[in-house]
């Protein structure tokens, strides 16, 4: 049996019928109150521009912030540092290994 719940999530004024997984509910609700906070701040700072804008302005903003975060836990450097350090002593200990035996 599936644990499918059906919701309406309001993202900038509209409403949005989603059918997500239970566990799912707290962290779609929680996305889309970001995302209108976010619209919320930019009304407030530019009269002059439409809700489009805004929405773009806080989806722009959400993703430099993904991917500043997918930079900070990048740790594909220190696995190549790691397995270099590894060949290296590895190659050391090779040689000890043949020096003992002569």
């Amino acid at each position: 049996m599936e644990d499918k719940l059906s919701i309406r999530v309001n993202v900038a004024d509209r409403y949005y019928p989603l059918k997500i997984d239970r566990n799912d509910e707290e962290k779609i609700r929680k996305a889309a109150r970001l995302i209108n906070d976010k619209v919320i701040q930019y009304k407030q700072k530019y009269n002059d521009k439409d809700l489009q804008d805004f929405l773009a302005m806080a989806a722009l903003q959400f993703v430099i912030k993904m991917l500043e975060s997918e930079n900070r836990f990048d740790v594909s450097p220190i696995i190549d540092e790691l397995n270099e350090l590894d060949e290296q002593f590895g190659d050391y200990l090779e040689k000890r290994e043949i020096r003992s035996f002569k």
